[in-house]
């Protein structure tokens, strides 16, 4: 693991005391109120009617995992370098008795066999932490069957140019977006180095690992908004802010 690394998994584990503070609200979430977006749920149907063994790269707090187990998920395996993160996501997946399982490892260099998955699922703040794109589209591809899909919904690239001002949607001109990373600002990952990928890099990476692109879309909606109702006017449509990526082996 090298500083980069190091210094960002101690800067998650921190943050992620957040998954513990508020574990019975994120209980109940897990119980059924938490749902994938009703877009990923149009582009994953398909596969999610086949009963699916699923890898989450980077699995967060995990709800992402129990929706995709309501959603059709025979198996959920969640990989996170936070071990602070993935021990809350297991405990909340036993106690609703999700078939969801936990890993605390890094990506790319996940500890699962070649070959072995039907769906390669991540995003919503992941793609973030890898600094080495190419190895992390060579894992997922390493990891699923043929004929076996990775599926990305993700922040959109240019998400670090916005500024997040109420009246105008303005670039930042600390951040460029062909700029090789930056450091966080703000929470969660306030002081941790983010990895910055065009678009163009991320597809190329995809297919270079010898993945077929099936759809890539963008969106104004971003994916996060914080909880206390603030409205930035890079969110009102005319920004991408979000994207989708579906692939297959």
């Amino acid at each position: 693991m090298d500083e980069s690394v190091r210094t960002n998994q101690a800067v998650w584990d921190q943050a992620a005391t957040k998954y513990v503070d508020e574990y019975d609200e994120l209980l109940e979430q897990a119980r059924g109120e938490w749902e994938l977006f009703p877009r990923e749920l149009e582009l994953l149907g398909p596969v999610l009617a086949a009963a699916p063994t699923v890898v989450h790269f980077q699995s967060g707090h995990g709800l992402d995992d129990t929706a995709l187990v309501r959603a059709g998920a025979r198996t959920v395996l969640g990989i996170d370098y936070s071990v602070v993160t993935a021990a809350a996501a297991q405990r909340r997946a036993v106690e609703v008795g999700a078939p969801c399982r936990y890993v605390a490892a890094e990506v790319p260099a996940v500890p699962v066999r070649d070959g072995c998955v039907d769906l390669v699922y991540t995003g919503k703040g992941a793609v973030i932490w890898m600094r080495d794109i190419d190895a992390w589209a060579r894992d997922a591809a390493r990891v699923l069957r043929p004929g076996g899909s990775l599926f990305v919904y993700e922040a959109h690239p240019a998400v670090p140019l916005w500024t997040w001002d109420e009246d105008e949607p303005r670039i930042r001109a600390d951040r460029s977006y062909f700029a090789e990373s930056h450091v966080n600002d703000s929470f969660p990952g306030n002081g941790a180095r983010e990895w910055q990928w065009t678009l163009g890099q991320l597809v190329t990476a995809v297919m270079r690992a010898g993945l077929r692109l099936d759809v890539l879309e963008e969106y104004a909606e971003p994916f996060w908004r914080p909880d206390d109702g603030y409205e930035a006017a890079a969110w009102s449509g005319r920004l991408p802010n979000a994207y989708a990526l579906l692939a297959h082996k």
